[in-house]
């Protein structure tokens, strides 16, 4: 007993928790490990087993986040198959994986025991608030450090408590885009549009959609003073199987443009009710949902050709793995070679995670001091697979920005639809195309 246990929202009891995958590890394809600090003096000694624990949603609702994690952890096998040298010691590695099966119950329950239970020494989290926060709270809590991914920052950092300008996490620590860069993003999107700037809100009630929903934060504050007006029906619950309640107010107030942060059912549902009652904006704009090839070809009968979402990895972003030296698109190319399917977006960050785990472990005074990890972790001045990464910078403390554009859907050539960028303000991001209406709006 005399185990402590917390989650974002401070309303679970944690039990054991038996499963666990093991895997010894790092990723991508062919070369050779490049070092990430300057290099350490000749081991003369065997360490201990380094643990780092890995927690993502590889099942349920919000799978799709899961999906290459498989692939990203057969490759980080082949890069820690010799050890990590950490202090003049060469420590072989364990990294222990856990489901979180889409749920922040079962992601704070998993987290706990990794940490009390396995001992790990570091964690690393991926994929929306419903995961990295009670698994972020847990690490908080216990004194852990972690690296968490693939949330925008507002939702991780304010999500959790923390308040801008006053908050400092002493053991957590996130890389991410903000709601700042996908508000830029949608807007510049839309404005390359003709439409009447009415945007209906598909916001639901969880982490993710409180947040982009925020009248402080929000898309509601940043949309009225670039003149669009919001129709927003409310927080809905996520896996609903009746839209028709919002698709009337979008319908009766003209809204020309969708947007929201949905579940990958959710948006199907969403689309295939809204093509039955004759609704179809000129711009579905959605995260989460729209990000995975293979959640836009679920929804079937081409509805998904025309949606736009947020990019954040890419085969054309012009970044390289510290771990392997493999650029995004020889990344990507190896995925799809591996498993026959196609990219998909996680598989940069999944990845990105690894690397900056490995670099901080490399640079720890020492390994058996979690306050030394953690301050390694800090400190981290890195160039990965999805950009540089820095906490220093900010904008909070425990945070790192990584760089975001936009794509939109369309049917294709090697697979049924494709994802194109049509919005970049990056220079070394490439456009491929311009943003077109919905078919048929």
């Amino acid at each position: 007993m005399g185990r402590k246990y917390i989650t974002r929202r401070g309303f679970l009891k944690v039990s054991a928790v038996t499963a666990a995958g093991l895997a010894l590890g790092a990723c991508g394809p062919g070369a050779t490990t490049a070092p990430t600090s300057a290099p350490a003096a000749s081991p003369t000694a065997a360490g201990r087993a380094i643990k780092i624990g890995y927690v993502s949603p590889q099942t349920g609702p919000i799978a799709g986040f899961g999906e290459a994690d498989n692939f990203i952890l057969d490759g980080v096998r082949k890069v820690f198959a010799d050890g990590i040298s950490v202090a003049g010691a060469k420590h072989p590695v364990e990294i222990l994986v856990k489901d979180s099966q889409s749920d922040p119950n079962r992601a704070a329950e998993v987290a706990a025991d990794l940490i009390l239970t396995d001992g790990i020494d570091l964690m690393v989290v991926s994929s929306t608030p419903e995961t990295t926060n009670p698994v972020s709270d847990q690490c908080e809590v216990n004194g852990v450090p972690c690296i968490s991914t693939v949330a925008p920052w507002q939702p991780w950092f304010i999500g959790r408590g923390g308040k801008p300008g006053e908050t400092e996490f002493k053991w957590t620590y996130h890389f991410f885009w903000g709601l700042e860069d996908i508000i830029g993003v949608f807007l510049s999107i839309w404005d390359s549009l003709d439409t009447n700037k009415v945007v209906g809100g598909m916001w639901p009630n969880d982490g993710d959609g409180l947040a982009w929903s925020s009248p402080e934060v929000g898309f509601p504050p940043a949309l009225k003073p670039k003149g669009y007006t919001v129709v927003d029906p409310g927080r809905y619950e996520n896996l609903k199987d009746d839209f028709s309640a919002e698709l009337s107010m979008f319908k009766e107030q003209n809204a020309q443009i969708v947007t929201g942060v949905m579940l990958p059912p959710d948006l199907g549902t969403f689309l295939v009710q809204a093509s039955q009652q004759g609704f179809i904006p000129k711009a579905m704009t959605v995260g989460k949902a729209a990000l995975f090839p293979s959640a836009v070809e679920a929804i079937g009968g081409g509805l998904g050709d025309g949606l736009t979402t947020e990019v954040w990895w890419s085969p054309s972003h012009p970044f390289k793995s510290s771990l392997t030296g493999a650029s995004a698109k020889e990344l990507a190319d190896a995925y799809q070679t591996e498993t026959n399917k196609q990219w998909t977006q996680p598989i940069g960050f999944v990845h990105a995670l690894f690397e900056v785990a490995a670099d901080t472990l490399k640079r720890a005074k020492d390994v058996d001091d979690k306050a030394a990890i953690r301050d390694a972790l800090k400190a981290t001045e890195l160039d990965t697979i999805v950009g540089h990464l820095s906490w220093a910078k900010g904008p909070v403390p425990n945070v790192a920005k990584t760089p975001l554009v936009g794509g939109q859907w369309g049917k294709g050539t090697d697979f049924p639809f494709e994802l194109t960028i049509v919005h970049s303000d990056y220079p070394d991001i490439p456009v491929g195309g311009t943003a077109r209406p919905m078919p048929g709006s």
